[in-house]
């Protein structure tokens, strides 16, 4: 991963730039910790984007948890985990039609 001087990245002059040892920039090795140094960017608009997406993945779990009853559940098995779960997402998408047809 690449990163570019906060001042050259935000269009700031630096009375320092000749001076500087990472004007041109400095590269990360992602591998050195993942969680940190994510392949993109977190000062990115794409990583904005991408975590918005998250919030609403967040929701739905949060309702397949509450109100469908799998946060207490006593199914055995994953397939039969994964036939309710689908079920359970067919209810949801059924209830958005008809909320929007009625």
């Amino acid at each position: 991963m690449r990163k570019l001087c906060p001042a050259k990245q935000y269009g700031l002059e630096c009375k320092y730039i000749d001076k500087c040892k990472v004007k041109q920039g400095i590269r990360i090795d992602i591998e050195q910790d993942r969680r940190i140094f994510t392949p993109i960017d977190r000062a990115s608009y794409k990583w904005k984007r991408i975590y918005d997406k998250r919030t609403a993945v967040e929701r739905v779990n949060s309702r397949l948890d509450v109100s469908f009853g799998f946060e207490k559940h006593y199914i055995r098995g994953i397939k039969k985990m994964k036939v309710r779960c689908g079920i359970a997402l067919c209810v949801m998408l059924a209830m958005a039609v008809g909320r929007v047809y009625v």
